[in-house]
């Protein structure tokens, strides 16, 4: 069992990590020398970095308040998860875990759908998508499998 609840930290560990770097790096969707990112867009001008603050437009507001949420519903979880291994009755299951785990995944889901449908650049060839897009993503996946795995898991003694 303590092999079981240490995968499952870890696994909720990197889920929480992918979201962090996922939500902050500067990497969404690249063009030669041209970077978007939720926050900022970039250019390399000179061997040096020229950032102007992202656009306001709805789209991308929407996709940082579903990372941020999905970044804050997984620490969350990771901290419901804690409690209830040491209050949960025997037998119990971790559901509260488990939902704030799901909503997690589903944020991130819905943000990385948002991105891919409405980012800048459109079906140009010359753009592509960056590492921090990829990693939310994997997120996604990975986060919802650590909710499904809180739903079943029992608490044993």
């Amino acid at each position: 069992m303590l092999v079981v609840l240490i995968g499952t930290v870890i696994l909720h560990l990197l889920d929480l990590i992918l979201l962090l770097i996922s939500t902050s790096v500067n990497a969404w969707r690249t063009f030669k020398t041209r970077s978007y990112d939720l926050w900022y867009d970039c250019r390399t001008k000179n061997g040096g970095y020229d950032c102007t603050g992202a656009s306001d437009a709805d789209w991308l507001q929407a996709v940082q308040a579903l990372m941020i949420l999905a970044t804050i519903f997984c620490l969350l979880s990771l901290i419901l998860f804690v409690w209830q291994l040491f209050t949960l009755n025997k037998g119990g299951r971790f559901f509260f875990t488990a939902v704030f785990q799901i909503l997690s995944s589903l944020f991130v889901m819905s943000g990385a759908i948002i991105y891919t449908v409405m980012s800048p650049g459109g079906q140009d060839e010359d753009h592509s998508f960056g590492f921090a897009f990829v990693l939310a993503w994997l997120a996604f996946p990975l986060t919802l499998i650590s909710g499904l795995i809180y739903i079943v898991l029992r608490k044993k003694e």
